[in-house]
């Protein structure tokens, strides 16, 4: 486990897996498909979020997947204490009803968000991704979430601004790049670098701006409107001072 912003690109083994939902069925049925799945290790199972944060404090597995709605800590203080205390990278399941429970996730970093009907391939699929250290969102409701929650967080603060004009430039156009929801290796592409440099350029960002997920990096560049790079050139260098 490399921490929250993913596993180093030579780690060994399966993806260690926590998963946490107060319905037993609904629980039982997710662990079937991660355990039979060649690749990953479900480590730990709790039934609420209290018992999430602390399998993954002693467990330390390189995600954990929780439902939102949980009894003693619900899944949004839960996502909360795991990220601060970078015991795993988190990977939300909800019913996707755009209320302030997915906004809240969203805000205290959560790193993907599937819908619990989601079909198995999608469910591997995404905890894989989360634990490459790339955002996942439901391909059906990735631009809806990200619009919906741009459209009612606050604006960036005067901090942050600052903060991202003390960019580089082609650090700008990788924030640039995450708004427009490209993983590593698109990102890659479009900026005509290695997918492991596209990697540390986007942890770097991510601790320049005091993020706590790329989904959260998305959003301000979509709140910030940066402009869109050209696609299969570097950027310029930046100015000389």
């Amino acid at each position: 486990m490399s921490g929250p912003g993913g596993r180093d690109d030579d780690a060994d083994g399966p993806v260690r897996v926590v998963l946490a939902d107060d319905q037993a069925a609904v629980r039982a049925g997710l662990a079937l498909i991660l355990a039979g799945t060649p690749g990953i290790a479900l480590v730990g199972e709790a039934a609420d979020g209290e018992e999430a944060v602390r399998l993954c404090a002693e467990l330390r597995p390189d995600v954990a997947v929780l439902d939102v709605r949980m009894p003693r800590l619900d899944g949004i203080s839960a996502t909360r204490e795991i990220v601060a205390g970078r015991l795993a990278d988190v990977l939300v399941l909800t019913t996707f009803d755009l209320d302030e429970y997915v906004f809240g996730a969203l805000r205290a970093g959560a790193a993907g968000f599937l819908l619990k009907d989601t079909d198995a391939d999608t469910l591997v699929a995404a905890v894989r991704t989360v634990a490459r250290g790339e955002g996942f969102i439901a391909p059906a409701v990735t631009r809806r979430l990200i619009s919906a929650f741009a459209a009612t967080a606050p604006g960036a603060s005067a901090a942050v601004r600052e903060a991202v004009a003390g960019l580089t430039v082609r650090e700008r156009d990788v924030l640039a790049c995450l708004g427009l929801g490209l993983s590593n290796q698109q990102l890659a592409d479009r900026l005509a670098m290695a997918e492991s440099t596209a990697k540390t350029h986007v942890s770097r960002i991510l601790a320049k701006l005091g993020l706590r997920s790329r989904v959260q990096a998305a959003i301000l560049a979509q709140e910030l409107a940066l402009p869109a790079p050209p696609a299969g050139a570097p950027s310029a260098p930046p100015p000389r001072g």
